[in-house]
């Protein structure tokens, strides 16, 4: 196969993967955050500029949402007003680009990604199938959510990134991650490991799986809105997902998985996948 030829591949493959994941809007967003002039919050070769700008994203982001789903109230708040079932595609746009912005673009457009987040939040309220009430905006919850994310987009990378961080590395991505936490509102983000690990055992009493976390984890591992082509890749990025995660988590997950301990075979699956992803994305850009 000729060079042009993979090329051209490699293109097409970057794009529709980029399209799906960033949503139609995506490269006007792209350029947008990237090319305006101006201030940003953090260093391009910064922690988290390198942990959120890699493929590992794609299996940190699927750990996350299983681990986060384990909270009763912030899923709750998430079956109730997320509409992750009737338009999973575009909540990931939604949160793929706050993201993108907070990292990358500039100070004036990360700080309205966070005001207009913060405005949503305030909207989301209601009462949890067991009585208690939520709020989106809830310090603390915002806080279960950054700990469920920056844990699992640290984790991935540290397993699937092409550059993984060394010891200090990991405390600047979590002190970096934390600043952001603090202007959605979170309470006492984790800006360390020896923090992050202090807050996991502050919420597993609170964490339980529920009827909500069952279906989240059977709507993201089993019924993924996805072509059948797309399924087996997909697949080794579930196995990936699911198996990094706190082994006290996983028996909270209801999925059926053949491995759900890190076998060197889903170790393998999941970075032959983000390989496939990096690869394929260096080509859309």
């Amino acid at each position: 196969m000729s060079t042009r030829v993979v090329d051209d591949l490699r293109s097409r493959a970057g794009r529709a993967l980029f399209e799906r994941v960033a949503g139609p809007d995506g490269p006007a967003e792209r350029s947008r955050i990237h090319d305006t002039p101006g201030p940003r919050w953090f260093p391009p070769d910064s922690a988290i500029a390198r942990v959120h700008g890699d493929a590992s994203m794609f299996v940190g982001g699927l750990r996350a949402l299983l681990l986060q789903s384990l909270h009763p109230l912030a899923m709750a708040a998430v079956a109730a007003h997320s509409g992750y079932r009737g338009d999973p595609w575009g909540r990931l746009a939604r949160t793929s680009t706050f993201l993108a912005v907070t990292t990358f673009g500039t100070v004036e457009h990360a700080q309205q990604a966070i005001d207009v987040v913060r405005s949503v939040h305030v909207r989301v309220r209601g009462t949890a199938s067991d009585g208690r009430p939520y709020a989106a905006d809830d310090p603390w919850l915002l806080r279960w959510v950054h700990v469920a994310e920056a844990d699992s987009f640290l984790a991935a990378h540290q397993r699937y990134g092409e550059r993984p961080l060394d010891a200090a590395g990991c405390d600047e991505y979590l002190a970096q991650a934390a600043t952001v936490a603090d202007r959605l509102g979170a309470v006492d983000p984790p800006r360390s490991r020896a923090e992050l690990a202090r807050a996991f055992e502050e919420f597993r009493p609170q964490l339980a799986r529920t009827t909500e976390s069952d279906d989240v984890a059977r709507f993201l591992l089993s019924e993924p809105p996805l072509p059948f082509l797309a399924r087996g890749p997909y697949a080794a990025l579930g196995a990936a997902s699911v198996a990094s995660l706190p082994p006290w988590s996983r028996h909270m997950i209801p999925v059926r998985w053949p491995m759900r301990g890190e076998s060197v075979l889903v170790r393998a699956g999941g970075r032959t996948v983000t390989k496939a992803i990096r690869w394929a994305l260096a080509g859309s850009r």
